[in-house]
């Protein structure tokens, strides 16, 4: 990762909450509009917990811009999970008040511990993946090479789609 400051980054956020989502997800919102400015939002989705027996998520991305490099912005959203109740004690596959993972940063591909760019879950998982491809499909991959939409249209040829829900973070 380059020691310089990168002038300006495209990043896109995975966000979910299975725990109070409607509250836990406007109030997460909230506050990343605090720390980072303006986000484009994909519609929120709902999806089975993954990898535990748990209730249902609401999952969304959101793209935003930003000076921060990567580990700064990992540390912001930690901190905004931090504030909304994230027990960091609990077991990897758990119920979360607010869990938000930095997916894409640019087009950089960077491993470190704690840090992987882009997160390699983002064409594994359906939740991940379709809202993600709904505000950027036509981005390229960094690693893979396709636009996210082809990438979502493979995904969901073998997954089950996470269903979209009435439900919109733009209200104050």
């Amino acid at each position: 990762m380059p020691n310089e400051m990168t002038s300006v980054a495209r990043v896109y956020l995975g966000i979910g909450s299975n725990v109070d989502r409607e509250r836990n997800l406007r109030s997460g919102i909230a506050a990343l509009r605090d720390v980072f400015g303006p986000l484009t939002l994909s519609r929120v989705y709902e999806s089975l917990a993954w990898g535990f027996d748990g209730d249902p998520f609401y999952n969304l991305a959101a793209g935003l811009d930003t000076s921060l490099l990567p580990g700064e912005v990992v540390k912001a959203l930690r901190d905004v999970e931090d504030r909304h109740g994230r027990r960091r004690e609990a077991a990897r596959f758990s119920s979360r008040t607010l869990d938000i993972d930095l997916l894409l940063y640019d087009r950089w591909i960077y491993k470190e511990p704690g840090l992987e760019l882009p997160r390699p879950d983002v064409l594994q998982l359906a939740f991940v993946l379709c809202p993600l491809a709904e505000i950027a499909g036509s981005l390229r991959h960094p690693a893979d090479g396709r636009t996210l939409a082809e990438c979502w249209r493979t995904l969901a040829a073998t997954a089950s789609s996470p269903k979209p829900v009435d439900f919109s973070c733009n209200l104050p």
